[in-house]
C-alpha cells in the first residue's frame, strides 16, 4: 500500500514544489506514459486525463504530513501548492524506494504552463489514435480550450523529448 504513497513522496522529493492540482494531475499521468512505475488509474474528465486514485493519495500524504499544502486565494478561485514535508523526506530515505531516475522529466515538466500540459496528456491519452486523429480528437474534446496548430505541433515536439529515455 505504502509503496504507491512513496513514488509518490519520490516525484516531489524531485519536483520540490509543484503548483496546481491540475498540474500535478497531468504531470504524473505524463510521467505514468514515459514508463514511470506511477500505478494510479486514470479516466477522461473536463480537464483531460484525472485519477480520483491521486487526488486521494495526495490527500492522505497530507494527513500524515508527509506533504504539505497550502491554499492560496486568488480572488476568484484557490491556487494550490505542494511540496514534501521534512517528515515526508526522513520517511522516504528509511522506505528505501527503488525508482528509475525521473529528475530530467520532472523539470521538462515543471517548465511547462498546465494549459500546456493538459493538451500533452489528451494527446497522450488518445495514443492508440493516428495523429491526425489524435488532433481531430482534440478539436472535438476540448473546444473551449481553443488549441492553435502551433500549440498542438508545440506538444507533439515535447511528447517526442519527455517520453525519450535520458
Amino acid at each position: 500500500m505504502l509503496n504507491n504513497h512513496a513514488k509518490l513522496m519520490q516525484f516531489f522529493s524531485i519536483a520540490q514544489e509543484v503548483t496546481g492540482r491540475k498540474k500535478l494531475q497531468k504531470m504524473i499521468y505524463i510521467l505514468q506514459k514515459c514508463n514511470i512505475p506511477f500505478e494510479e488509474k486514470y479516466a477522461f474528465h473536463v480537464y483531460g486525463p484525472y485519477s480520483e486514485e491521486l487526488t486521494l493519495r495526495v490527500e492522505e500524504l497530507c494527513n500524515l504530513t508527509f506533504i504539505d499544502e497550502v491554499k492560496e486565494d486568488k480572488g476568484n478561485y484557490f491556487q494550490y501548492h505542494y511540496h514534501i514535508t521534512d517528515r515526508g523526506k526522513n520517511f522516504l530515505e528509511e522506505f528505501g524506494l527503488d525508482m528509475p531516475d525521473m529528475s530530467n522529466k520532472v523539470d521538462q515538466l515543471k517548465s511547462k504552463s498546465a494549459r500546456f500540459l493538459e493538451l500533452v496528456a489528451t494527446m497522450l491519452y488518445f495514443d492508440d489514435l493516428t495523429k491526425s486523429e489524435v488532433e481531430a480528437k482534440i478539436h472535438q474534446v476540448k473546444p473551449k480550450q481553443k488549441y492553435s496548430e502551433a500549440e498542438i505541433a508545440a506538444s507533439w515536439a515535447f511528447i517526442g523529448d519527455v517520453t525519450q529515455t535520458h
